[in-house]
């Protein structure tokens, strides 16, 4: 596999974001373990999802790195939060966690644009458009929960929370 060149800031950024994605993948997890003890079943589903999506995401830049004949560097990850007063801390975390995730991405695109790396640019430009739709549904999901003001209006909300921030089927 012959190595193409990545300039090194562009390349630490890269793997900066790569353990970002893979943090994120174990944090929805925590959440959605939260949310099923609390027996809300359709958030830990919604949220294990997430959790595999931010696993996908790691893949990209993994496929990307391996496709320019270097390694991904994984580091070590610390403990996500897993402890929480009520859902609406959950979503908050949630949204949270993806606007932190926009702004790693933004700082990687960044860099790679005074670096000149093309191809990074074209990998991260994908994440920019994702994270327009992150975005969107953790804010939706935070107004949401902040609107079932009832155990009731909770128990629906838990019922449909995964059609109700389905994406439009765009990629």
């Amino acid at each position: 596999m012959a190595k193409t060149r990545i300039p090194p800031k562009v390349l630490a950024e890269l793997n900066r974001q790569l353990n970002h994605e893979l943090s994120a993948a174990h944090a929805y997890l925590a959440l959605s373990a939260w949310c099923a003890t609390q027996s809300l079943n359709g958030f830990a589903s919604f949220f294990s999802k997430q959790s595999g999506e931010e696993r996908e995401h790691a893949g990209k830049i993994v496929k990307h790195l391996l496709d320019r004949g270097l390694a991904p560097e994984l580091a070590a990850m610390g403990a996500p939060k897993q402890k929480f007063d009520s859902l609406l801390e959950v979503a908050e975390q949630a949204q949270t966690m993806e606007q932190a995730n926009t702004a790693g991405i933004n700082q990687a695109y960044e860099v790679a644009v005074a670096a000149k790396d093309y191809p990074a640019q074209v990998l991260l430009h994908w994440f920019i458009r994702e994270q327009v739709e992150e975005e969107a549904w953790a804010a939706e999901m935070v107004d949401r929960v902040q609107a079932a003001t009832c155990a009731g209006s909770l128990l629906d909300l838990d019922r449909h929370i995964e059609k109700l921030l389905e994406p439009d089927g765009e990629d």
